[in-house]
């Protein structure tokens, strides 16, 4: 997984600058879109995990005898 970067916002001018409102507003949907990424990999990751663990268990069950 690649490294974290850090990105710096742009100081906002005194008047408003339409322009600069957009690369802004981009910067913030760009990192929204990153953490969703993330989010996802990450509930996949736990899910796969729970998955082999709970297969490994009822293979091992299954040699189990019940009293």
């Amino acid at each position: 997984m690649a490294d974290i970067k850090t990105i710096v916002l742009p100081i906002p001018d005194p008047e408003f600058n339409s322009n600069e409102e957009l690369v802004n507003r981009r910067i913030i949907e760009q990192a929204i879109e990153d953490l969703n990424v993330r989010l996802t990999r990450v509930q996949r990751l736990q899910e796969s995990i729970t998955s082999k663990a709970s297969r490994r268990h009822q293979f091992l069950l299954m040699g189990v005898k019940h009293v």
